[in-house]
């Protein structure tokens, strides 16, 4: 659900191995790369939404 502003809650994860090695997924038709991220549902704890 959006605020006013246009903007809904949002969860972001940082996932490291025992290497340190982080996760960086990349975005689909774009040439960027970002942390898993998405956004909470109603009801729904940020922890759920991980």
């Amino acid at each position: 659900m959006l605020d006013r502003e246009g903007y809904r809650p949002n969860v972001g994860i940082i996932l490291v191995n025992t290497r340190n090695e982080v996760f960086w997924g990349k975005r689909i038709r774009e040439h960027s790369w970002q942390f898993p991220q998405g956004g909470i549902k109603h009801g729904e704890t940020p922890e759920q939404a991980m």
